[in-house]
């Protein structure tokens, strides 16, 4: 049986959180009464996802896998939980989509992605990518599938510029983040049924991982 389709529910992220590292500061306690158990209850979603909604997760990850710090760093931030932990942080632009398309200039090396992920990467996610008590998977049947976000080359490199080594955020270079992107892309992951359907427009992303149907069926120009 496929697992479920990736991210229909509170878009269960994928890559490459750890716990531990540096953190910011920790929001104060959660208060008692009703807003404390809707506030705990939503953490639990976020930071316990597979417990908390079997059904709706096929793999080993969870909300934080992707949106670090439990929410609060803030390329990764995402519902009284939500509201709880932003209490007091000053709301800035979000930021800009555009930096995605800078990555279309790169061409990607997975040989040398092989050796950053070696040096960089394995300690937290494992050497065979299989993950470990720090961080999760980031291929392998535990992993996230080929219809997930993060299958894309760069949705992966700029999460990998701007949040990996986890305590050493910011450090790979670009080149670096789109060579490890592409290896870790090019490993095994899980399928998911119906991926052939999704944008019926015929408008994939360029990076999409796979080939659909209507951009098979899509006239060609003459």
């Amino acid at each position: 049986m496929s697992p479920p389709r990736p991210f229909l529910v509170l878009t269960i992220c994928v890559a490459a959180a750890v716990s531990g590292g540096c953190r910011r500061e920790a929001p104060p306690p959660i208060p008692a009464g009703a807003f404390g158990d809707a506030v705990r209850r939503g953490r639990a979603l976020l930071v316990a996802t597979r417990d908390s909604l079997p059904a709706h997760v096929g793999n080993q990850l969870r909300c934080v896998s992707c949106h670090l710090d439990e929410g609060r760093r803030e390329t990764g931030s995402w519902v009284a939980y939500l509201a709880f932990l932003s209490h007091g942080t000053p709301v800035g632009p979000p930021p800009s989509g555009a930096r995605l398309q800078q990555w279309a200039a790169f061409k990607a090396d997975t040989a040398v992605g092989a050796r950053v992920f070696a040096t960089t990467c394995a300690q937290c996610h494992g050497a065979d990518g299989a993950g470990t008590p720090a961080a999760p998977p980031v291929w392998g049947p535990a992993s996230y599938n080929i219809g997930a976000g993060m299958a894309r080359v760069r949705t992966a490199a700029e999460f990998i510029r701007r949040n990996m080594p986890f305590d050493k955020a910011g450090t790979l270079t670009d080149q670096q983040a789109f060579d490890v992107a592409a290896y870790v892309n090019a490993q095994s992951r899980p399928d998911y049924a119906g991926k052939e359907g999704d944008w019926p427009k015929g408008d994939p992303p360029p990076d999409v991982a796979y080939p659909t149907r209507a951009q098979q069926q899509k006239p060609i120009p003459r």
